[in-house]
């Protein structure tokens, strides 16, 4: 059975700690069940995000989509900031580490900020409840100094959509979510 936990950091977002089973020919993990997070939608669409190490990925967020994010291969510092206007934690940050060593699945909610750094060359499977939206594709500049994000990596190679990412004092309200 997994082990479901709400994030007591940030409202909304769930660790899950899949029971994986193994023999002497391999491994099996159920990855995902739709029940282990209540009141979550179907989720549409799976992708698959290789990076290697030193990559920084985001702060990336959306409105309307929830992603559930799985690491295959390799380590990620993730990081989530809660920018939900009106959110009990609103304004909250939590740093974790998801590796493929370790069996662990993290849900997150629309309007709550996220990233990673690669760690490691790394292999990260997720889903989301949305199909693609370039509309509901927003950012914040993921070394935003009144965010303080120490993402783990000495020489971060950054896409140039995030290093064009505004700080968060810049973005119009509109563009923030509501609790």
């Amino acid at each position: 059975m997994a082990s479901i936990r709400p994030s007591k950091e940030i409202e909304g977002v769930v660790i899950v700690d899949p029971d994986p089973h193994g023999d002497s020919r391999g491994r099996f993990v159920e990855a995902y069940r739709r029940e282990w997070i209540p009141g979550s939608r179907e989720m549409l669409q799976a992708n698959r995000s290789e990076k290697v190490a030193g990559s920084v990925v985001g702060l990336h967020y959306h409105l309307h989509q929830a992603d559930y994010w799985y690491v295959l291969r390799g380590t990620a510092r993730v990081v989530l900031h809660d920018l939900r206007r009106g959110a009990p934690t609103a304004g909250a940050t939590l740093v974790l580490e998801l590796t493929g060593d370790q069996d662990r699945g993290l849900y997150i909610p629309p309007g709550v900020a996220h990233g990673f750094a690669a760690r490691s060359d790394l292999l990260l499977w997720y889903l989301v409840d949305r199909y693609y939206d370039p509309q509901d594709e927003l950012g914040v500049a993921w070394d935003d100094p009144t965010l303080g994000i120490d993402w783990g990596v000495a020489d971060p190679i950054v896409s140039a959509r995030d290093r064009a990412n505004p700080p968060l004092a810049a973005i119009a309200p509109e563009l923030l979510p509501l609790a």
